[in-house]
């Protein structure tokens, strides 16, 4: 199943995506919901990122190949990170290029949307539980600021610096899906999910016991080997095997 969020005639809904249609939901995406039985053309709405997050809690440097190719040694445990939800755009955006930066980078990534809270979970624990589905974002970056900071919050918090969507996709094993990175149609990033270093699993139950997860959260689980620099004018696509493709594109900022 895929959920969308989208604006139409003013109003914000969900609904869930049906041929070319999307059926409103009614109640929750977080509890118990049914479908409205009067049908939307999603080609007549405006997508929205699918969830807004009380926060986006980043995991760096989680495939081998990326580590390499910026000279970082592999981490002996997730190295996390937040983002700020003002950082969130949604489908076919804009990423803003900030003076601050001489450099920006794409991180195409499977993202996990949390469905319920998570607080301290067992090893035991079934993750698969806590979560509501997964999609695509882009963990934006400043290069040039995370190198000179050390830390990364400055150079990952900007606003539009987290493109999300363009939907929750449920009923998804996070074990082996496709991520993929286009540059203005150029292939950039190829590889998948069976390269974690940390899984899904995994990252959920750690995660868990440093901070309270919210329904709504996304974990952005890290960024495939290919990372590279963006300019005003290009259009950035990430494209995940079983959830779709969330596009943006770059204009410069003040």
């Amino acid at each position: 199943m895929k959920i969308y969020r989208f604006r139409h005639d003013g109003r914000i809904f969900y609904g869930v995506l049906k041929d070319k249609d999307l059926l409103p939901v009614e109640g929750s995406i977080f509890g118990g919901f049914t479908t409205g039985l009067r049908p939307v053309p999603i080609g007549e709405v405006t997508i929205l990122p699918p969830v807004e997050p009380s926060k986006i809690v980043g995991v760096g440097r989680n495939y081998l190949e990326h580590s390499r190719e910026l000279g970082n040694a592999v981490p002996a445990e997730p190295l996390l990170f937040l983002k700020p939800p003002t950082a969130v755009s949604g489908p076919n955006g804009q990423i803003v290029y900030p003076a601050a930066s001489l450099r920006l980078d794409y991180e195409g990534e499977l993202a996990v949307v949390i469905g319920r809270e998570a607080h301290g979970l067992a090893e035991d624990a079934d993750p698969a539980a806590y979560i509501l589905g997964y999609t695509c974002i882009n963990d934006v970056t400043a290069r040039d600021l995370q190198s000179k900071d050390v830390q990364f919050t400055r150079s990952k918090s900007f606003d539009t610096f987290a493109p999300l969507g363009p939907c929750i996709a449920t009923g998804l094993d996070p074990a082996d899906l496709a991520v993929k990175t286009f540059l203005n149609g150029k292939l950039r990033q190829s590889s998948s999910t069976r390269h974690l270093i940390f899984s899904v699993p995994f990252l959920v139950r750690f995660i868990s016991r440093i901070m309270t997860l919210c329904p709504g959260d996304i974990i952005a689980t890290g960024t495939p080997a290919g990372v590279g620099p963006m300019e005003p004018g290009d259009r950035v696509d990430v494209q995940i095997e079983g959830i779709g493709t969330l596009s943006s594109t770059v204009v410069r900022g003040g």
